[in-house]
C-alpha cells in the first residue's frame, strides 16, 4: 500500500495543489510532506462531496468536466477542486498562456489588479541616457547653428560663385575663430578639387556639417593641419601656415626680399615648436600633446600682435636670428654641419670637452644629420647629461662633468669651489623630490634649472652667476615672466646689431662684447 501511495504521489501533478506558497521542486524532494498534504486534502468535507459527486456522474455516464478547460466564468462552484487553506485565505492564481490548466481559468471578478505581488514581475524602469559620444565630434545646437549660419550668409552675400582664397581670410577669422595666417590652409583643405574657389554649401559642409564648429580650438587646428589619413602631425605640416605668415605679418614684411632667411626662419620656428610640443621626439606631433603644450595661445598672440619680437614663444625674431647667427659662427664652412672642434668653440670655449663629447655620442639625442660625426642645423639641440640614460641625473653622473669644470678654474687662477658644496648650492636651486638625485620633472618645473648646467658645463656663465651683480639680480624680478634665455636673446640680438651696424659703417669688426655674458649653449638651442 505504501509503494502504492508513492507511486501515485511520483505521479501527481503538484502544481494541481495550487500551493503558490511552496516550490513543487520542494514538494517532488520530500514525499513524505506529500503525503501529508494529500492526507489533509482528502480530509476536508468538500472533497468528499465532490469525490461522491463525481462516482454518480460517471455511474450515470455523464462526461468528466476537468476545472478550468472551458473559459466560462458560469462554472458549477462543486466542480472545483476545494483548497486546503480557509476561505478568503487562499491567494490569487497566477495568469498562464497555456489554455486547459485549472491554475489559468479566469474567476469571475477578477482583475489584473487582484493577481499575487508574488508573481506579477513589473517590467524595469527605462532610464533614457543622452548619448554622450560622438566620434565624428558633438552635433552644433541649433542656436550656434543658426548664428554661424547667418554670419556665413553675410560673408558669402554677392559671391554665388564662392569666395577666392584671397576673401576667404575674413571666413578664417571671424566664423572658424582660427588664426588669420591659416586662411590658405584652410581653403585648401575645403577646395579639395583645387577649383581655387569655396562654395557656400562647400563651407558649410566642411565646418559644421563635419562638428568642426563645435570642437575645441586645438582640435580644429589640428585637423586643419593633419594629412588625410593620419592621426599626427609632421613639421611638413607647419609649413604652409608659416608661409603665410611671412607673407602676412606686418612684423616680418622686412624679409620679403629675403627668401633664404624667410626659409630659415620658418624652420627655426618648426624645430622650436617641436622640441618643446612633441615630447616623445618622435617626430609625431599628437592631439595630446598639441593640447598639453601652449602652441596654440603662441598662435593667436603672434596672429593679434604686430611686433613679432613680443611674441617671446617659437615666433620672435630676435630668437631666430640669435640663434641662427650662433649656429653660423661656428658653421666655419657654412655646409650647414658642424663638429666637434666648431662646436668646443662655443661661447670662448665656454663648454667643458666632455659635454661635447657627451653630445656628439647622441645618447641623449639622435643626429637627424646623415653625415658621420657632424650635426646638422635641426640638431643644433640638446638636452641630457643623464649618462646612462635612465631619466635620473645622480651625484656621480654631476660630479663626473663638474670635475672638467674645476680643473680648468684652477688653470684659469680662480679659486675653485669643491662640488660638495656647490652640490648643496644646486639642490636648494632645484629642491628635488629626492636629495639624492634629479629627475626631469623636477628640472623642469624650476626656474633655476639653467643655472645647474651652467655650473656643470659651462664657465663662463658659472663665474658670471658666482658673482653676479645685485642690481641684475632685482631686475630679473621685476619682470619674472621672462627667461633667462629671453633676456640673452635680446641683449645677444642688440650686440650683433651693432657690430653688423659697425661693419657697413666701417667695414670693421664691432666692439668686444663681454663673454661673461654669454649664454648656456643649451639654452640657445634648446629655446
Amino acid at each position: 500500500m505504501e509503494a502504492e501511495l508513492a507511486g501515485d504521489v511520483a505521479s501527481l501533478d503538484l502544481e494541481l495543489l495550487q500551493l503558490p506558497e511552496v516550490s513543487p521542486i520542494a514538494l517532488k524532494s520530500n514525499l513524505y510532506l506529500v503525503d501529508e498534504l494529500f492526507s489533509q486534502f482528502l480530509s476536508i468535507p468538500e472533497t468528499g462531496r465532490l469525490v461522491k459527486s463525481l462516482i454518480e456522474d460517471a455511474k450515470a455516464g455523464i462526461a468528466l468536466s476537468v476545472t478550468g478547460s472551458s473559459s466560462s466564468s458560469s462554472s458549477s462552484p462543486t466542480n472545483s477542486l476545494p483548497s486546503i487553506f480557509p476561505a478568503g485565505s487562499a491567494p490569487p492564481l497566477s495568469p498562464r498562456s497555456t489554455s486547459g490548466s485549472p491554475r489559468f481559468t479566469k474567476r469571475h471578478g477578477v482583475g489584473p489588479s487582484s493577481l499575487s505581488p508574488l508573481k506579477v514581475v513589473s517590467e524595469p524602469v527605462k532610464e533614457f541616457i543622452p548619448q554622450f559620444y560622438f566620434k565624428n565630434g558633438r552635433p552644433a545646437p541649433s542656436e550656434l547653428k543658426e548664428q554661424c549660419l547667418l554670419k556665413i550668409d553675410q560673408l558669402f552675400y554677392g559671391h554665388d560663385g564662392g569666395l577666392q582664397v584671397q576673401e576667404f581670410k575674413s571666413l578664417t577669422k571671424e566664423v572658424c575663430k582660427l588664426p588669420s595666417f591659416f586662411s590658405s590652409t584652410l581653403f585648401r583643405k575645403i577646395d579639395v578639387e583645387g577649383f581655387g574657389f569655396v562654395t557656400r554649401d562647400q563651407f558649410i559642409e566642411y565646418w559644421i556639417n563635419n562638428n568642426m564648429l563645435t570642437a575645441d580650438i586645438a582640435t580644429q587646428i589640428f585637423r586643419v593641419l593633419k594629412q588625410p589619413g593620419r592621426k599626427f602631425l609632421v613639421q611638413e605640416d607647419f609649413k604652409p601656415v608659416l608661409r603665410e605668415l611671412l607673407a602676412t605679418h606686418p612684423g616680418l614684411e622686412f624679409l620679403q626680399s629675403t627668401p633664404e632667411f624667410q626659409e630659415r626662419y620658418a624652420e627655426t620656428v618648426v624645430y622650436r615648436i617641436f622640441y618643446y610640443i612633441n615630447r616623445s621626439g618622435n617626430g609625431h606631433l599628437t592631439l595630446r600633446e598639441l593640447k598639453r603644450g601652449n602652441l596654440i595661445a603662441a598662435m593667436q598672440h603672434v596672429d593679434d600682435e604686430e611686433d613679432i619680437n613680443k611674441v617671446l614663444r617659437y615666433f620672435s625674431y630676435e630668437h631666430f636670428y640669435v640663434i641662427y647667427c650662433k649656429f653660423w659662427e661656428l658653421d666655419t664652412d657654412h655646409d650647414f654641419l658642424i663638429d666637434k672642434e666648431n662646436l668646443i668653440r662655443y661661447g670662448n670655449h665656454a663648454l667643458t670637452y666632455r659635454i661635447v663629447d657627451r653630445i656628439f655620442s647622441q645618447i641623449p639625442r639622435k643626429f637627424t644629420s646623415k653625415v658621420e660625426g657632424k650635426m646638422g642645423y635641426e640638431d643644433f639641440v640638446f638636452k641630457s647629461i643623464d649618462l646612462d640614460g635612465n631619466g635620473v641625473l645622480t651625484r656621480n653622473e654631476m660630479q663626473f662633468f663638474y670635475e672638467e669644470q674645476l680643473h680648468r678654474m684652477e688653470c684659469m687662477a680662480q679659486e675653485p669651489v669643491l662640488f660638495e658644496d656647490i652640490l648643496c648650492q644646486m639642490v636648494d636651486m632645484i629642491n628635488p623630490e629626492v636629495e639624492s638625485y634629479f629627475t626631469l620633472k623636477d628640472l623642469k618645473g624650476c626656474k633655476l634649472s639653467g643655472n645647474v648646467f651652467n655650473i656643470l658645463f659651462n664657465l663662463n656663465k658659472f663665474m658670471a652667476f658666482e658673482t653676479r651683480d645685485p642690481f641684475l639680480i632685482r631686475q630679473e624680478r621685476e619682470d619674472p615672466t621672462l627667461t633667462e634665455w629671453d633676456r640673452f636673446a635680446h641683449r645677444e640680438y642688440i650686440r650683433l646689431s651693432m657690430e653688423e651696424d659697425a661693419e657697413d659703417a666701417s667695414n670693421g669688426s664691432g666692439e668686444v662684447w663681454d663673454e661673461s655674458l654669454e649664454a648656456p649653449y643649451y639654452a640657445v638651442s634648446v629655446s
